[in-house]
């Protein structure tokens, strides 16, 4: 009975050093997050982009203010003058409005598009800079995972790594969408390792979550 009661223990403690070498120690995990919206606005080239594409929204918006201004002094015309007018008159007045009209809803449309396709291809580009300096710091400090505020209920502030992030990416100087392998963005071949997300995968996703219009 002794023997058995030794050979279970000798079993049991075999079993236990097998399972601690199979699970990683607490302590050699090391998580951190980026809140990318905060990076893109407050990065230098966020900045700079804000600023033209804020420039180029207040430049459509009084094109279509003076178009509408157009339409509306016609539309009252109309209302105001039409009764008095020879039916010449009105009706060259009336085809003018309508013209005038269809050339406004026109521009306001492609407007809106042509802005809202800049946006994001702006944001998609610097969200691009920003996930490879990201991935860069990720594996230089040996983080396990770093992942993305939007996308977690709560974080430690002391693992917020945007402000690193963004000196990083402000260090840099470069054309926005140029950071990666041979651009200059040093990132390291460790990151094509099996299962992580290329860094273009993860820019694609945060900039549908993103925009530098914020």
């Amino acid at each position: 009975m002794r023997q058995r009661l030794l050979f279970i223990g000798a079993l049991f403690g075999a079993f236990l050093a097998v399972a601690s070498a199979a699970v990683p120690a607490h302590a050699d995990l090391k998580f951190a997050y980026v809140d990318v919206q905060r990076a893109l606005n407050e990065c230098d080239a966020g900045k700079r982009s804000k600023a033209e594409f804020q420039g180029r929204v207040s430049s459509v918006e009084a094109k279509l203010q003076r178009q509408q201004n157009e339409v509306q002094s016609l539309k009252d015309e109309i209302e105001k003058k039409g009764m008095l007018m020879n039916p010449d008159q009105r009706q060259s007045l009336q085809d003018q409005y309508v013209e005038k009209l269809k050339n406004f809803e026109r521009d306001y449309k492609d407007s809106k598009d042509e802005l809202q396709a800049k946006d994001q291809a702006v944001t998609a580009k610097i969200v691009h800079d920003l996930a490879q300096v990201i991935r860069t710091l990720g594996e230089r400090d040996g983080y396990t995972m770093v992942m993305e505020k939007g996308s977690i209920l709560w974080g430690a502030p002391g693992i917020d790594i945007t402000d690193q992030v963004i000196r990083s990416y402000n260090a840099m100087h470069v054309t926005i969408g140029s950071v990666g392998e041979g651009a200059g963005g040093g990132i390291s071949r460790a990151s094509e390792q099996a299962g992580a997300p290329a860094p273009s995968d993860f820019g694609s996703a945060a900039a549908k979550r993103s925009t530098i219009s914020k």
